[in-house]
């Protein structure tokens, strides 16, 4: 983090469940250093907390409600939610945080602490680092988490079921158009999204069949989920004709991918276009404007371009697309991955239940299977290397990475794009290429890998 922060990344503190910062005083150190930030904004402050299905997830999410109500925040729990689902109760039910654990799309055993302030929106960067700050004092103070202090909020807060009840009546709420007409195949990850898709989609009548609903603790993403969309493309394709389109959580449910009829995956590249065309034709869409980021497709753009929609680029990581969507008051912005974030309604961060929602929607409403509402979007070819790293130091700062860089950009002469960046959440370097020929990127992305992995490799 160039400010600064040690334990935040792009989406809260991420890690290994029971390794630093997630061993149970830590946690709990991070639950009182948060209630501490939340009292410094309101007094008598009250939070809400949710979790996915990872096994850690639940003693985590009692070690910070513990450290929450050790300096006396009321805690309140939502049990098993979805990210954009506390992120919703966060901002509608007067709590002053909503906290989510949760590790998204990683494997079963990291896990992670993500807040979100009373307004929905995730903590500013500043926040974030004064709340470092404490946690870093109380760990070097003896007695700062003692046992008798963890014992406070009692094993496992019950999830109040009114509350998720709530979110999933709002996102039905949100619908126009009569989905029950679709027939879908939905994937669940075995994670977050068992806990609300079944009864969200049973309550607007959609003919839908699951997949992945039986989180057993640890295959939460196991070979499933939006991290695997072929899997989902492959059981719709093979149902002939049986499924209108087939849509894939990742473990947290913060955003979906999809399939069309035949199985081919819709990224959120597609999404953008199908929505933002959408939103344009009803003049809903700010300053006739998308904002994506840099791993977005040069197709996207070119697309876009063909419907007077102009694109915007940010950095990658739903947190910097929302803050270029509010710097330009963009309604409409998103990343490849599938975080969609919709700024029609009072959506505040990326939400897969609500993406899903509206892409059926404009199905409905246009009378278009997925397949033509994304036909002209032609994608050049774009090839992604991790490269695992030993330290993320700036590039620019190391001449080999930056002058294979500059050579590589050189030799696509503008017809194609070349993004090397770092992982927010891993110790990963990442090497994107697209260009016109598929010979050209797997030269070109080989390498800039090489020289990163001879120069940075772990």
């Amino acid at each position: 983090m160039g400010d600064g922060r040690k334990l935040f990344g792009t989406d809260g503190i991420r890690g290994v469940a029971g390794e630093f910062p997630l061993t149970k005083e830590s946690t709990y150190l991070i639950g009182r250093a948060l209630g501490h930030d939340l009292l410094r904004q309101k007094p008598n402050a009250q939070a809400v907390v949710g979790q996915d299905t990872r096994e850690s997830s639940g003693w985590i999410a009692d070690r910070v409600a513990a450290g929450l109500a050790a300096v006396g925040i009321t805690v309140q729990s939502a049990g098993v939610i979805t990210t954009p689902g506390v992120a919703y109760l966060a901002r509608t039910r007067g709590f002053a945080a909503g906290v989510v654990i949760s590790a998204s799309h990683n494997p079963w055993t990291d896990n992670g602490i993500k807040v979100f302030s009373g307004d929905g929106f995730k903590l500013s960067d500043a926040r974030e680092l004064a709340i470092e700050k404490e946690i870093f004092a109380l760990l070097g103070r003896p007695g700062a988490a003692d046992d008798t202090a963890l014992k406070v909020a009692g094993p496992g807060l019950p999830g109040d079921a009114a509350l998720r009840r709530a979110y999933i009546e709002s996102l039905a709420a949100s619908v126009s158009a009569d989905l029950s007409q679709l027939r879908v195949l939905v994937d669940c990850a075995n994670g977050a999204a068992t806990a609300e898709a079944p009864e969200l989609f049973r309550s607007l009548g959609i003919a839908a069949t699951f997949v992945n609903v039986t989180p057993d603790g640890r295959n939460i993403n196991d070979g499933c989920g939006a991290l695997h969309p072929e899997t989902l493309g492959k059981a719709v394709a093979t149902a002939a004709g049986k499924f209108d389109l087939g849509v894939t959580f990742d473990g947290d449910a913060d955003r979906a991918l999809f399939c069309d009829q035949a199985g081919r995956v819709v990224n959120g590249d597609g999404v953008l276009l199908l929505t933002a065309r959408d939103l344009a034709a009803r003049g809903k869409l700010a300053g006739n404007t998308v904002v994506a980021t840099t791993m977005s497709n040069m197709g996207l753009e070119i697309a876009l371009q063909k419907s007077g929609i102009g694109m915007l680029r940010a950095n990658v990581g739903d947190k910097y697309v929302l803050e270029e969507m509010l710097k330009k008051g963009a309604t409409l912005g998103g990343e490849q991955s599938g975080h969609i974030i919709f700024r029609d309604g009072d959506a505040t961060t990326g939400d897969g239940l609500l993406t899903a929602l509206r892409v059926m929607d404009v199905m409905v409403r246009s009378g278009k299977p997925l397949a033509e509402l994304v036909s002209d979007l032609k994608v050049f070819p774009q090839k992604i290397q991790n490269i695992r790293v030993r330290e993320k130091i700036p590039f620019t700062q190391v001449p080999p990475v930056q002058a294979a860089i500059v050579a590589a950009e050189r030799e696509l002469d503008g017809n194609g794009r070349i993004v090397v960046r770092y992982s927010g959440t891993e110790a990963l370097a990442r090497v994107m290429v697209e260009a016109e020929s598929e010979e050209k990127m797997r030269e070109l992305t080989a390498g800039i890998a090489k020289v990163i992995e001879s120069e940075l490799g772990a």
